[in-house]
């Protein structure tokens, strides 16, 4: 697994194999990446189900000005750690090692977000309650993205975001939601 693009380019992310993961294929990476380059560049980013980090150093490399890295699992932090520390960027990233939910709390009030990554274990189907939770916190900006990796879609609709593309890579489905202005 490496960063595709950006300053980090062609450098090899560890932590592929950690047990309960499924890193984003390259392929698929790098569509969403060319989809969503515009709306990186200075923004903050919350990676919520982080796993090797994968995502959110990819948006990094890409401009990004921070990340929020969430995952409930403590190996997963470990190997974010390890990550950001090796390409350097300790500055733009900061760990959180707790429940979605808890996640989420901690953060209402604190920071807004430009592009919230979502790529929760497909066995959860947690998506529609997680989104709800981002929007009753208030945690998007005004014309904030929700990118979803899933393995089918079944997101109910939200009246405050709109579906701006949908892309179906083998057993993975990429759902971009834009906030309504």
């Amino acid at each position: 697994m490496k960063v595709i693009s950006g300053f980090l380019k062609g450098r090899n992310i560890t932590g592929f194999n950690i047990l309960g993961t499924r890193p984003t294929m390259d392929r698929v990476k790098e569509s969403l990446f060319a989809i969503i380059q515009n709306n990186i560049e200075d923004k903050y980013i919350l990676d919520l189900f982080s796993g090797s980090g994968n995502l959110g150093i990819e948006a990094i490399s890409n401009g990004a000005r921070y990340c929020y890295f969430n995952d409930v699992n403590k190996e997963c932090i470990k190997v974010i750690k390890e990550n950001i520390i090796k390409f350097n960027i300790t500055d733009k990233a900061s760990l959180i090692n707790k429940s979605w939910e808890d996640c989420l709390e901690f953060l209402k009030d604190k920071q807004q977000f430009s592009l919230v990554f979502l790529d929760p274990p497909y066995k959860m189907l947690c998506l529609n309650e997680v989104i709800d939770k981002i929007i009753s916190n208030n945690l998007l900006t005004k014309e904030g993205l929700i990118i979803c990796e899933v393995s089918h879609n079944y997101l109910k609709s939200f009246n405050t975001l709109e579906v701006i593309k949908e892309k179906k890579y083998g057993d993975k489905m990429i759902i971009i939601l834009k906030k309504v202005s």
